[in-house]
């Protein structure tokens, strides 16, 4: 049996007001594996990635850690795999970042004691312990997807969902933040218009254009084919 972190198959979404979104789509993505998902905009990235949490449903099958995206296994589907949203300020609400990485521990039960403990291991791995006590939206844009990335890794998610990661930052936040995502490690898929993040990010890289997967594959064969990518529109 394979070892699969995420398995689509025959995948189609529209919203009410549209033409399909992507229609047909299948992949596996593997435990362990970081996989870049690209195409224009409007291909259907971000809409695919809230497929993975459950906050969207197609028809098809879609599968994480063998769980079918239902009802019934919701709960655990987002405990799986956490999503870290483009505007990370949208996951931020609490009087503080150390309160806003505490929130869903305490959700979960957890104690103060073993909260506390977790929240501050959690921040010093990610390097922001010295923002613990301060109000998540006066960070910089960096730190607050920093915050949110803590928010998710405190559930001890399986596999890290990322939306544009690399927007908005300055050069050397952009390269903290990549050194960061690689030690980070969890199987993670990265929707993203940062081709050369992608490559040194992700060995294989999801191609999504007209709908469908238009290439998947090697990151080095794919994002170094210009033929194959002024096709998808990039």
């Amino acid at each position: 049996m394979e070892n699969l972190a995420i398995e689509a198959e025959k995948i189609s979404f529209s919203y009410p007001d549209q033409r399909d979104v992507f229609k047909n789509i299948s992949f596996k993505i593997k435990k362990g594996e970081s996989v870049a998902l690209i195409g224009a905009n409007g291909a259907g990235k971000s809409t695919l990635l809230l497929h993975l949490n459950g906050l969207l449903k197609g028809t098809g099958i879609l599968k994480i850690n063998g769980k079918v995206t239902d009802k019934k296994n919701l709960k655990e589907i987002r405990r799986l795999a956490g999503i870290v949203f483009q505007d990370s300020s949208s996951q931020l609400f609490m009087p503080s970042v150390f309160d806003d990485v505490a929130f869903g521990l305490e959700n979960l039960g957890f104690s103060k004691e073993e909260t506390k403990a977790k929240v501050f291991n959690i921040l010093k791995e990610i390097g922001i312990y010295d923002k613990k006590e301060k109000f998540s939206h006066h960070l910089s844009i960096g730190e607050q997807r920093k915050t949110a990335i803590a928010c998710v890794l405190a559930m001890s998610p399986e596999i890290l969902v990322l939306d544009e990661p690399s927007s908005n930052l300055d050069p050397r936040s952009r390269r903290n933040f990549i050194q960061l995502l690689k030690k980070i490690n969890v199987t993670k898929i990265i929707a993203t218009h940062d081709l050369d993040m992608a490559m040194d990010l992700c060995e294989r890289t999801i191609l999504l254009s007209d709908g469908r997967v238009f290439a998947d594959g090697k990151s080095e064969d794919i994002l170094n084919d210009k033929i194959l990518l002024e096709k998808a529109g990039l």
